[in-house]
């Protein structure tokens, strides 16, 4: 099932999630957390997004697997998976500066510099626990969806001076002025 996604200025975002415990219930979640993610042509989703503070996102980056070709940031191991209750271990390698969206920030990209590895332990979705090491963009992906289990955002790691510039339309999102192609929950909803 679809879920909304839920935009920019919604309280929900800044929000720490909660662990999980029920893995029969996450299943159905991840399934439509998947679902919602590919609607809205995006690479991860993270449960806060769609308004469950739940500590589960999803990434895929197979589906750029074939025909990807970046010099600045290579893909690294392409991946579908779940991550559960995630805490990254690590991070390592020379940080990198690369373009950023967000599902949740329709419109607004911007430059964010990250390290390129990170090691991070998480559970399936049968409750088992695995320590892997990503690089690349796959790596990226994967730090910037564990930032919104963190009640953290892209932007906020943006110079003051970026995020004025951004600011007009940070506030047009806040303000409903945004109309995405796939469902949302608008800030003050």
């Amino acid at each position: 099932m679809i879920r909304p996604i839920v935009l920019y200025g919604h309280p929900v975002l800044r929000k720490k999630a909660q662990p999980v415990d029920d893995f029969e219930e996450g299943k159905q979640l991840i399934a439509d957390m998947f679902e919602t993610m590919h609607n809205a042509r995006g690479i991860g989703l993270a449960a806060p997004q769609i308004n469950i503070l739940k500590q589960i996102f999803v990434v895929d980056t197979v589906q750029l697997a074939e025909g990807y070709d970046d010099d600045e940031m290579p893909l690294g191991t392409p991946i579908k998976k779940a991550f559960i209750n995630p805490q990254i271990i690590e991070h390592s390698g020379n940080p990198i500066v690369y373009e950023e969206g967000c599902l949740s920030i329709p419109d607004v990209r911007a430059n964010v510099e990250r390290p390129f590895k990170v090691l991070i332990k998480y559970q399936d979705e049968e409750g088992q626990w695995h320590e892997e090491e990503y690089d690349g963009l796959t790596a990226r992906v994967i730090m910037h969806e564990y930032d919104h289990l963190q009640g953290k955002l892209f932007i906020d790691y943006l110079s003051p001076l970026k995020k004025q510039m951004l600011s007009s339309k940070l506030k047009n999102i806040q303000r409903g002025k945004v109309k995405p192609f796939y469902p949302v929950i608008l800030p003050n909803r």
